[in-house]
């Protein structure tokens, strides 16, 4: 029994030094990373932590191991966990760090740091105007650390470095006029314009930095050497261009007046329309918030729509595919709602099943939008060209080909409006982000508070 507690007091100690077991044992790579930023929530909508956490991963799959996240609320408490070796690597939107036993990848991105006030405020032209104005950014962050140095030169400068939040948090203070100046990085500004246009790029702050990988002390040089091999490879195979499009690509598409018009009718039309949008997805399993996306693309939420070419009502249907959906009024909007998320689905199972996600459903879009028959044929010119069919980052360059006299003319389909369709789907990307940042997921089997008889109720509401 003594040897028993021996054998387990040396374990709890050599856990309590916080040391990693290598991921070879454990078949496993611990990776930490922060809580939800502006760019994750891009791709519930987007952002900056789904991006790292997908290239991550690309690592685990080249090491053969599966991926372990440990998600923290900031950077101080990521860089003591993993001085601590609580992980192998750190990926979070993160610039090298002054630290001999930390070492970093090669550079996979890059970003800078703005400070960004409300537009209703005066410009900022230089530093000095700092002068005893609150300067919010996120603890421990590498902008705390960039305000710190300068306060140092400037006493008058205030410093408001807040735990437990995100950047896009900051951005959407900075919004509501409750802070006057906040620091992030670029990319997430580039997200938080999109969400809340009242912002305003006042000035950049130092040049242009790296963004890597952290390793944990002590890291075998070895998997390093694989990693950067890794980063090296994306690089020159295009994989981490398709993969910055998919998060970044669509964030600067629509300028401050559209993005502010969407925002108003966000408020004021949406909330009579949500429960025909919950329903669809009820019906088709495609989020209700990228369904009214949709239909904002194709009608402004306007039930009565209707355009040249006959296509009419708020999704925008043909004469056809309503007749083919059992549509009996294409101005009814419950109706309309119903049947073009039916045939968004429709579409989108019509495509080859080794097109993933979200590609698959982008190009699901874009076939709404010019036709599934259009889209095969771009698919077929994708192939002559050495373009991948089924990523949508090399679809977006090949879809505007359908308009070319030397490609459609080989085509049965004929002439097609790929840059239309191109166009479509972007910006419905970017509604769709605006729309998840202020409307919540619809989870039509969520237990409502309380019972009934003994039975759980079903909650259908938001």
């Amino acid at each position: 029994m003594r040897l028993l507690l021996l054998i387990l007091a040396f374990f709890l100690g050599a856990c309590d030094q916080g040391k990693l077991i290598p991921f070879e044992k454990t078949r496993e790579l611990v990776i930490l990373t922060k809580a939800a930023s502006g760019a994750e929530a891009a791709e519930d909508a987007g952002g900056t932590a789904g991006f790292d956490r997908d290239l991550v991963q690309l690592l685990a799959q080249e090491l053969g191991v599966k991926s372990r996240f440990i998600t923290v609320a900031d950077e101080s408490e990521l860089l003591q966990r993993l001085r601590g070796r609580e992980a192998t690597v750190a990926a979070a939107w993160l610039p090298p760090i002054d630290d001999p036993e930390i070492k970093a990848s090669a550079p996979y991105f890059e970003s800078r740091d703005v400070l960004v006030t409300h537009e209703a405020t005066l410009p900022l032209h230089q530093l000095a105007q700092l002068e005893q104005r609150r300067v919010h950014v996120i603890a421990g962050s590498r902008q705390e650390a960039v305000l710190q140095q300068m306060a140092k030169n400037n006493p008058r400068l205030r410093v408001v470095a807040h735990k437990n939040l995100a950047e896009i948090d900051l951005l959407e203070r900075v919004a509501a006029q409750r802070y006057e100046v906040a620091l992030v990085s670029d990319a997430e500004f580039d997200i938080g314009m999109n969400l809340y246009p009242e912002l305003q790029n006042a000035l950049e702050i130092g040049p242009s930095r790296p963004i890597v990988w952290l390793f944990a002390p002590n890291t075998d040089p070895g998997l390093i050497a694989r990693a950067n091999a890794l980063l090296y490879r994306l690089e020159a195979s295009g994989e981490l261009a398709r993969l910055k499009d998919r998060y970044f690509g669509h964030v600067n598409r629509l300028t401050q007046l559209d993005t502010t018009r969407f925002i108003e009718r966000m408020h004021e039309l949406l909330p009579k329309y949500r429960p025909m949008f919950q329903n669809a997805q009820i019906a088709t399993g495609i989020d209700w918030r990228l369904l009214a996306a949709l239909a904002y693309q194709e009608s402004q939420w306007n039930p009565l729509a209707t355009s040249p070419t006959g296509v009419r009502g708020m999704m925008m249907l043909t004469e056809d595919t309503a007749d083919e959906l059992g549509v009996g009024n294409r101005l009814d909007p419950a109706q309309s709602i119903s049947a073009g998320a039916q045939y968004l689905a429709d579409l989108r199972n019509a495509l080859p099943p080794e097109i993933a996600e979200p590609d698959r459903l982008w190009l699901a879009l874009a076939a709404y939008n010019l036709g599934l028959g259009h889209l095969k044929a771009a698919r077929y010119i994708a192939g002559t060209l050495n373009a991948d069919p089924d990523s949508w980052y090399a679809m977006k360059k090949v879809l505007p080909l359908l308009a070319q006299p030397k490609y459609y003319q080989r085509l049965k389909s004929g002439k097609g409006r790929g840059g239309e369709a191109v166009i479509m789907v972007e910006n419905i990307r970017v509604y769709a982000d605006i729309i998840n940042r202020h409307e919540r997921p619809f989870r039509p089997l969520d237990i409502a508070p309380g019972v009934r008889n003994g039975t759980p109720r079903l909650s259908l509401t938001k």
